[in-house]
């Protein structure tokens, strides 16, 4: 991926999930308490935390059961574990800035005054967060999104007015209805000093807070709607989806950017002779296992998985991020895809012994079945990422120019130093490491193509592992097939991993080598991206012990020579219609997402300054 890719990647590192609603509640609720133990000097501390209850935890209680139900009646989006969340999070913002307030009203002569002043502040920050926040989520206009965003603020206000005796000032109601909404002698003495004008300031400054947030959206939306033809409030919505309850908007924005594509989906078979049950199964489908997580295609390699029959090898193909699946639904097309090819293959009972070509960086294992081959590509001990379509295209369609049928190129995937630096390794058509691929995908396609063949035997092993995907390892852990030729034997390692910590490669291959009665061994990852939920390059190598995984590997090398035994294979391709991110919108969504975080922080503290700078000059006014 390229560096602007690298860092929209990165923003996987946000990724958690929101609690469920009450554990939000009674946080927030703690919080209050702890806060009027600290603020409030009464007589007892229970009294002192029921205060702090009272007058700032009923507003987030109010707030966390009304939003969703009032949002929810406006067509919004907003779940009872987002407008908990939310409400915690505007609860510690109106904290924060009390305790500030309340520091430097002691440290200096502006007194309570000040401290009441910082509240109306605080107060009107929380709509403006609230309104950005339910416009995203909810995707409504300004005039709706006001409605659930005020809730908080509303009640804040309304405790104000009752507990202040702000009632006293104004010549409305009767008895009754002033014994109701007039209650100072039940409050602290600190509220006395509200007036009502102080609640048409509040008002005042929602209005201006409210504004600053619907025109911060306003310029930081306008590129994208240009670039794109999208919102940015589509791309925070999905993705304040998918980080707090792993939802499927974002797909729902990514389906927006998609185009429709033409992808082979190659699949290479193994049963055996003796009864004609499918040992192995390698299925290659030229497209990108990703973006992030378990979005788009980003678990795969999983899904192919559990569609085979025998044991599935689903290596990484040679295609970017362009090439990302915007939905998980479209996983289904390659899935019938792989099976179409698979019941159309026609079986050999020969194979060559495996040849390995060299031009340039990169270094080519490759084995033909019948008259089919399959070619795995790598880099080691160079650093590669991605290999672009165009060139593995090209690199096939020279290897089937020596006589063979059909190819499977592989993308080993096993040597990058993560997302540092302007080149990331990625392979792009005309670049000097494309031209070595083509050219030594040919020369292993010729060398292949006049190759004698023999009986071949094959041999399985798998290991789930004890790693996770925060450990850089998914659920198909690390497999291996080893394939016998006459006197050669090659061993095909794959781990559910994305790409490999540098060096790690090549010492597993020499540990194979060393321990092992093989001649060729490649280290190949499935660029599975369900292990980049914790960051963006989540190595295989970079979180494990490497001298683990080399004990591990030659292990099951060992055990897949123990299972050898006379098999037949073939290979099919099928096209699957699919629909991908489409050429250059993955960059172009990248860049669009790093300027918004690059310069939406520094358009928001701008921002903040103004409202800032006008709410004083509205204080001296007023």
């Amino acid at each position: 991926m390229t560096t602007n890719q690298g860092d929209l990647a990165d923003l996987s590192r946000f990724i958690f999930r929101a609690p469920n609603w009450y554990a939000s509640v009674g946080f927030s609720l703690l919080i209050a308490a702890l806060t009027g133990i600290a603020a409030f000097d009464s007589r007892y501390v229970l009294e002192d935390a029921w205060q702090g209850v009272f007058f700032i935890g009923i507003p987030t209680v109010a707030a966390s059961v009304l939003t969703p139900w009032v949002d929810r009646r406006l067509d919004g989006q907003l779940t009872p574990n987002r407008a908990s969340l939310l409400a915690l999070f505007c609860e510690l913002v109106t904290v924060a800035v009390m305790t500030v307030a309340g520091v430097v009203a002691i440290l200096t002569p502006l007194g309570q005054q000040f401290v009441f002043d910082a509240l109306l502040v605080a107060l009107a920050s929380v709509f403006a967060v609230r309104l950005l926040v339910v416009m995203a989520v909810s995707r409504k206009s300004l005039l709706v999104a006001a409605v659930p965003a005020s809730i908080q603020t509303l009640a804040a206000a309304l405790l104000l007015f009752v507990y202040s005796g702000t009632m006293t000032y104004l010549e409305i109601g009767g008895p009754i209805f002033r014994s109701y909404l007039s209650r100072p002698e039940r409050a602290p003495e600190a509220l006395s000093i509200v007036v009502p004008q102080d609640f048409l300031l509040l008002g005042v400054m929602c209005l201006l807070y409210g504004g600053a947030a619907w025109l911060f959206v306003v310029i930081i939306d306008t590129p994208w709607k240009r670039g794109l033809g999208v919102s940015v409030l589509d791309f925070v919505r999905g993705f304040i989806g998918h980080i707090a309850e792993g939802t499927r908007e974002l797909e729902d924005f990514f389906e927006q950017l998609g185009e429709e594509a033409i992808v082979p989906v190659t699949v290479l078979s193994f049963r055996r002779i003796e009864d004609g049950v499918e040992k192995a199964r390698f299925v290659l489908p030229m497209i990108h296992p990703g973006p992030m997580g378990e979005i788009g295609g980003g678990n795969l390699p999983a899904r192919v998985a559990a569609s085979s029959e025998g044991m599935a090898f689903p290596p990484h193909a040679t295609a970017g991020h362009d090439f990302n699946l915007v939905t998980e639904r479209e996983v289904d097309a390659v899935v019938e895809a792989a099976t179409r090819a698979h019941e159309r293959i026609e079986y050999a009972t020969t194979a060559s012994e495996s040849v390995r070509t060299r031009d340039g960086e990169v270094s080519i294992l490759g084995q033909a079945f019948g008259d089919d081959a399959l070619l795995v590509a790598t880099y080691a001990p160079a650093f590669a990422d991605d290999i672009e379509y165009a060139v593995g295209l090209s690199a096939a369609a020279e290897a089937r120019t020596t006589g063979l049928d059909d190819v499977m190129l592989v993308d080993a995937h096993n040597s990058n130093d993560g997302l540092d630096g302007e080149d990331l390794g990625h392979v792009t058509p005309g670049s000097r490491r494309s031209f070595s691929m083509i050219q030594a995908a040919g020369e292993a396609g010729r060398r292949l193509a006049a190759a004698e063949q023999g009986p071949v035997r094959l041999g399985v092993a798998w290991d789930r592992t004890r790693w996770t995907p925060q450990e850089g390892i998914g659920p198909l852990g690390v497999r291996v097939a080893c394939v016998e030729v006459g006197d050669q034997r090659t061993a095909y390692v794959l781990v559910d991993g994305n790409n490999m910590e540098p060096g790690l490669r090549d010492r597993l291959v020499d540990a194979v080598l060393a321990e092992a009665d093989v001649e060729l061994v490649e280290v190949m990852t499935t660029d599975t991206h369900i292990v980049n939920t914790v960051k963006a390059d989540n190595q295989v190598g970079a979180a494990l012990p490497h001298d683990e995984l080399e004990s591990l590997v030659t292990d099951l090398v060992s055990d897949a020579l123990a299972d050898l035994e006379p098999v037949e294979a073939g290979m099919a391709v099928e096209r699957a219609e699919v629909t991908v991110f489409g050429n250059d919108r993955t960059e172009t969504l990248a860049s669009h997402a790093n300027a918004m975080i690059s310069m939406g922080g520094a358009l928001a503290a701008a921002f903040i300054l103004v409202v800032v700078a006008v709410s004083v000059l509205i204080f001296f006014v007023a």
